[in-house]
């Protein structure tokens, strides 16, 4: 990112005025801190499984840390449930990241990737919050809704009335659906996704909430790329707040104009995680 665009993004803030999409080529961890110097709520996205993204994420926060920055962490990969015993690991042995993820950690997060940025918040004593629900509830919210698994006041924050399933629009549940099935590279049966939709929301609404909750000393976001998205994730529960500025970290530019900021790093090689989910021949 060129200084003239970093230029214009802070120019944009201190005016009040909407920042347009933006993409930068050759991301690096200074071009990231300064992006996000502004703002007090920071929604840093991941493709989970890409250790570049991580790095770059880490580098980056780690400047912003160096400059006096003092975030709560809100981090998708620990469920709601984990709080206590990420405060009680904390108490027990206050810079042991190995500890606090063998306490609180679920199994299906790249933690080797992950631990460094918990290390970073013990090491600085910021505040970790567990931002994600859990499977069990995702699921009890495609059976009953949203508003079954979340707290009146998370759906109140987010101007949503108290219900197992308050009204959204159709732009939204429209948009939630094909991201979803886009993960799942199409081959969702159309009939779970309504329930898919609902959990996918209460995730966002927790999110949101954690990060609203900290808003006042300011909070950084991990998550998936989804989860940051501006039309249909997590800052479209936030637009009463100012300052909040959400980039994703990716390995293309096909969604940049849904991001405030979009990095692209290079791919991994991975095996084709559509593969699985393809259907048999003749079926």
């Amino acid at each position: 990112m060129t200084r003239t665009l970093l230029t214009a993004l802070l120019a944009a803030v201190l005016a009040g005025s909407p920042i347009a999409p933006t993409h930068a080529a050759q991301p690096d961890p200074a071009t990231l801190a300064q992006a996000i110097a502004p703002y007090p709520l920071v929604l840093l996205g991941e493709v989970h499984d890409n250790p570049q993204v991580h790095q770059l994420r880490l580098d980056a926060l780690r400047l912003r840390v160096a400059a006096g920055w003092r975030p709560a962490l809100v981090m998708e990969h620990f469920d709601r449930e984990r709080q206590a015993d990420i405060d009680r690991a904390r108490r027990e042995h206050p810079r042991d990241a190995d500890h606090l993820i063998a306490q609180a950690g679920g199994p299906r997060w790249p933690w080797p990737l992950l631990k460094p940025v918990v290390a970073l918040a013990l090491d600085h004593d910021l505040p970790i919050i567990a931002a994600n629900v859990s499977r069990a509830d995702a699921a009890r919210a495609m059976r009953e809704g949203l508003g079954a698994v979340l707290p009146a006041e998370v759906l109140a924050s987010a101007g949503l009335p108290q219900g197992a399933r308050p009204p959204l629009t159709d732009s939204l549940i429209t948009g939630q659906k094909q991201a979803i099935d886009a993960g799942h590279c199409g081959h969702t049966p159309p009939e779970m996704l309504p329930g898919l939709v609902q959990a996918q929301l209460a995730r966002d609404l927790f999110m949101a909430a954690q990060l609203r909750a900290h808003a006042s000393r300011g909070a950084v976001l991990l998550a998936g790329n989804g989860h940051v998205r501006r039309d249909i994730g997590v800052p479209l529960w936030l637009t009463d707040l100012p300052g909040v500025f959400a980039v994703s970290l990716g390995e293309d530019d096909s969604d940049a104009a849904r991001f405030d900021l979009n990095l692209t790093l290079p791919a991994i090689e991975r095996d084709d995680p559509c593969a699985a989910l393809a259907k048999p021949a003749g079926r």
